[in-house]
């Protein structure tokens, strides 16, 4: 079967001809005409624009490249631009009516992170795509790819060119920041970790200030000057980077999975490979990133899920082939696999758990937690994360259990060492032993920290311990004092996407969860989750 690709988001219009006779995906033909914008960012028009000239030529080139009739059309239905999509969706339509052959609609992310699972050769990898528009953390459960963790404000590729165009460079900034960088120096810069999710709008703010030479809550400039663009550069990689490798692990850890693939645009950058890869090493896990051509925008990703798709019967109706500029990969029915390669496959653990963050020793009645040095970190970023986290799990820890929900006795605490003693508390993780009941109580105890004025931060089924009648919680390490609705949310949306990568029944958990959070909590906490949920910032 041969499968005509057609790739058209936001920039790259490109054409593509897959020969699944072939077996290899090193063998596809990818023809790319690029738009470049003559200064700023994407404008929309006139992508669309480069779409309506550049479209009919690749496709003509791929075609010529063929060795043989095509049987099948995929076009990227979204996310993206719309004006690009529709140009895109247009021809492709035209194609399959002309050639006679089954259309298909392809989700742009879930290609992305399926043209890797497919070369690595891996079962059921944790997935983690960084790409202009989107940042996000996904893992295959129950016929979705579920989204374990996201960007809270703009995709990571956004957020670097927010900064490069800030300083006058053209797009696409991230090379430039990627070359920059090799002269560089560290620099604090804000560091937003929230469960699995991330946010960026802060660190970028605070580099354009750096730059500029306002000093900011953590700047070290000394007022007469910014700070050295390559330095800024340099510490952008470095935070935004880790961020995205810690949650990376995280989201192993969350699920029990031993492979990492990597997708976007944003993964030809040498610095992040190299963080995730040290990460794996780690952490005894293997890691997988395509080739360049397959990592940034491309139509032989999408004429890969394609056949695959052509295979499941996965066609549509011409009539029915509407583009969605705003389609999360969390909304396409994963019809080409199957129920047992579900990611949340974990194994029993022994006397010491590795976790995300953490080497945890478990004796008869104490558990030490080391919170170890991470080498992919820069040993600045590492040591300050390391201490601050160990001494706010240590204080929060105690706080949440003065206030009456159930957590382990802090014994002892090493903030330099990141060391903590805990008492021994439950019998098994939660994400093993879900039940209505202690999802249930799982909310009485969130909403009982919010009244009191702070948050968990990382509220996973993993972080969550269970027995003796009790549901107690652990690893306050990400928690912080607050009063804003808005983080109370937070906490409510990580122990959502907690559910959906490790619970078969995550909705009605996930209801019964929300009707006991009302009963303790606040209704506007509720409300303010409606609204995260809601942002979808995949455009």
């Amino acid at each position: 079967m041969r499968v005509l690709g057609i790739e058209g988001t936001a920039w790259a219009a490109s054409a593509a001809v897959y020969d699944t006779e072939t077996e290899n995906t090193d063998s596809i033909f990818i023809e790319t005409d690029a738009y470049q914008p003559e200064s700023g960012g994407i404008h929309p028009r006139e992508a669309a624009e480069h779409m309506s000239d550049a479209i009919p030529q690749v496709v003509e080139t791929a075609l010529a490249e063929a060795d043989g009739p095509i049987d099948a059309v995929a076009f990227s239905r979204g996310p993206g631009l719309g004006p690009c999509l529709r140009t895109v969706g247009t021809a492709a339509r035209a194609l399959a009516q002309t050639l006679d052959v089954p259309l298909v609609g392809v989700n742009h992310m879930v290609a992305h992170l399926e043209i890797g699972r497919q070369q690595s050769g891996f079962s059921s990898p944790v997935c983690l795509n960084a790409s202009g528009a989107n940042a996000h953390v996904l893992g295959y459960r129950n016929g979705r790819y579920r989204v374990l963790g996201e960007t809270m404000d703009t995709g990571v590729g956004n957020a670097i060119d927010k900064f490069t165009r800030h300083v006058g460079w053209s797009h696409p900034g991230g090379p430039k920041v990627e070359e920059a960088a090799k002269d560089g120096e560290y620099v604090e810069l804000p560091y937003v970790v929230k469960g699995m999710d991330f946010s960026f709008s802060g660190i970028m703010s605070a580099a354009k200030d750096a730059y500029d030479g306002r000093r900011g809550e953590n700047g070290e400039n000394d007022g007469d000057g910014g700070v050295p663009v390559e330095d800024v550069c340099y510490s952008l990689q470095e935070n935004v980077f880790a961020m995205l490798t810690e949650v990376a692990e995280r989201a192993l850890s969350l699920t029990g999975s031993d492979e990492l693939v990597l997708g976007g645009g944003v993964g030809q950058n040498a610095r992040l490979r190299e963080m995730l890869r040290e990460m794996c090493d780690q952490r005894g896990a293997e890691f997988y990133a395509p080739e360049p051509r397959f990592l940034r925008d491309n139509a032989g990703m999408i004429a890969v899920l394609g056949a695959e798709m052509v295979r499941a019967g996965d066609t549509i109706p011409v009539e029915e082939s509407a583009v969605n500029p705003n389609f999360r990969p969390d909304q396409v029915p994963v019809t080409w696999r199957s129920d047992d390669e579900s990611v949340a496959r974990w194994r029993e653990e022994g006397a010491e758990v590795k976790g995300a963050e953490a080497t945890v020793e478990i004796g008869d009645e104490r558990v030490t937690k080391r919170r170890l040095p991470k080498s992919y970190r820069h040993p600045q970023l590492d040591a300050r994360l390391r201490r601050d986290r160990t001494v706010l799990e240590a204080r929060l820890t105690s706080e949440a259990r003065r206030r009456g929900v159930p957590t382990p006795v802090v014994y002892d605490v090493d903030p330099e060492e990141g060391v903590l003693v805990f008492e021994r508390v439950g019998e098994a993780d939660l994400r093993s032993e879900l039940t209505a009941e202690r999802v249930r109580d799982v909310a009485r105890h969130l909403a009982t920290i919010h009244g009191a004025g702070f948050v968990h931060g990382d509220p996973t089924t993993r972080n969550v311990r269970v027995g003796d009648d009790r549901t107690y919680l652990i690893d306050f390490g990400l928690g912080y004092n607050t009063d804003d609705a808005e983080d109370y949310a937070m906490d409510l949306h990580v122990f959502a996407q907690s559910l959906a990568g490790t619970a078969d029944d995550a909705e009605s958990l996930q209801r019964e969860f929300e009707e006991s959070y009302a009963e303790v909590g606040s209704e506007t906490v509720l409300d303010r989750l409606r609204e995260v949920e809601g942002r979808g910032r995949y455009q």
